[in-house]
């Protein structure tokens, strides 16, 4: 064989080959700009941070090429209005609370948390490996919205008061900043729910508009200045288990994106939700310390308010159901689910951790 020959031809193979591949990368890494708006204040640096982190990731692990604009909540949509700017395109991605949108259709809730319900590792296991994102992104499809889990609190705070709960019957006539289904909750309680974003809920609290709030927990509620505004802060938020958050895309916007950049939007996502749960477990130990320091009185539910609570949820969930099978489809799911995981979880992490608390108790 002639080397020259050989050489000339592989080398404008080489050439074509290139030229043929470069329009292809270039396909597949095009230049974008969304905007993501989130329910959420700057101010509070966890869960707004979660938004902030997804960006990041997106923008790194393109060079820069899929640029995410990050707006607090009221900059460009109001908070509880998110994922209605997705539905309609106004935006492309929002980050917030799936429960935020009951009033919808109740479904919603199980994107956040139930009352009763799983807790943060919990709810992952049922989202990734449980059928929940499957669920869940079928019926979110109906709203023109793709979801992808984005962070979790873990188990929340029972909230603020301004007066003690010693018995059910002083949640009557309460009004109370709570989020999501447990509203209804309570409401069969005699309290009266309010759904206020979580920067608005301290005006509301020092007004007297309302009585009493729940937000996440100690690292947030002591930013938002709860304490100098309610005496009592009670434990545990029984209607957030594991109260979970998600990157809402417009369907459209989602199926237009090249499969690498799907890929990567959904690696950040899930950055950002271990992230979240993770700085909320190494912050909130500190800040609860600051807040009893500081007068804060803790206190727990009795076990007579968190039963009444139960059977109020559990005729919630009941009556719901025969109204709404999409909600029952859910529930009957997620329940299964749970039966399995604390099945488990009463074997190890409870014996676990029961024994290290009594350990640190007497230490």
């Amino acid at each position: 064989m002639d080397r020259r020959k050989f050489f000339a031809s592989t080398g404008t193979a080489a050439v074509a080959a290139t030229t043929l591949a470069a329009p292809a990368i270039a396909q597949s890494m095009p230049e974008l700009t969304w905007r993501l708006t989130s329910s959420f204040p700057k101010s509070l640096d966890t869960i707004f941070g979660a938004a902030e982190t997804f960006a990041k990731i997106v923008s790194e692990a393109t060079d820069g090429k899929f640029h995410i604009q990050v707006f607090p909540a009221n900059e460009i949509v109001p908070g509880l209005k998110a994922a209605d700017a997705v539905t309609n395109g106004s935006v492309e991605v929002c980050h917030t609370a799936s429960y935020y949108y009951v009033g919808k259709d109740p479904t919603f809730a199980f994107g956040t948390a139930i009352p009763f319900g799983l807790n943060a590792r919990q709810t992952n296991a049922w989202f990734y490996f449980g059928g929940g994102n499957e669920l869940l992104n079928e019926f979110y499809a109906g709203h023109k919205i793709y979801a992808l889990p984005g962070g979790n609190t873990g188990t929340q705070m029972g909230g603020w008061f301004r007066k003690e709960i010693k018995t059910p019957e002083d949640l009557n006539g309460l009004k109370m900043r709570i989020g999501g289904f447990a509203g209804r909750v309570i409401a069969k309680l005699g309290a009266v729910p309010q759904q206020i974003a979580g920067g608005e809920i301290y005006t509301a609290l020092e007004k007297g508009t309302i009585d009493a709030a729940e937000w996440v927990g100690p690292y947030d509620d002591e930013k938002l200045g709860f304490n100098k505004v309610a005496q009592y802060y009670y434990y545990p938020g029984w209607w957030e288990g594991g109260a979970a958050l998600h990157f809402f895309i417009n369907t459209d916007k989602w199926a237009s994106l090249p499969k690498n950049y799907q890929a990567i939007v959904s690696a950040a996502a899930a950055t950002a939700n271990v992230e979240m749960c993770a700085k909320y477990d190494a912050r909130n130990p500190g800040a609860l310390k600051n807040l009893v320091a500081a007068g804060t009185q803790l206190k727990p539910f009795s076990q007579e308010v968190l039963a009444a609570c139960h059977k109020a949820a559990t005729e919630l969930y009941d009556e719901t159901s025969a109204a709404n099978p999409t909600f029952k489809k859910f529930l009957d799911a997620q329940n299964a689910f749970k039966a399995d995981e604390y099945l488990w979880f009463q074997v190890a992490e409870y014996g676990f951790d029961s024994y290290q608390i009594r350990h640190r108790s007497k230490g």
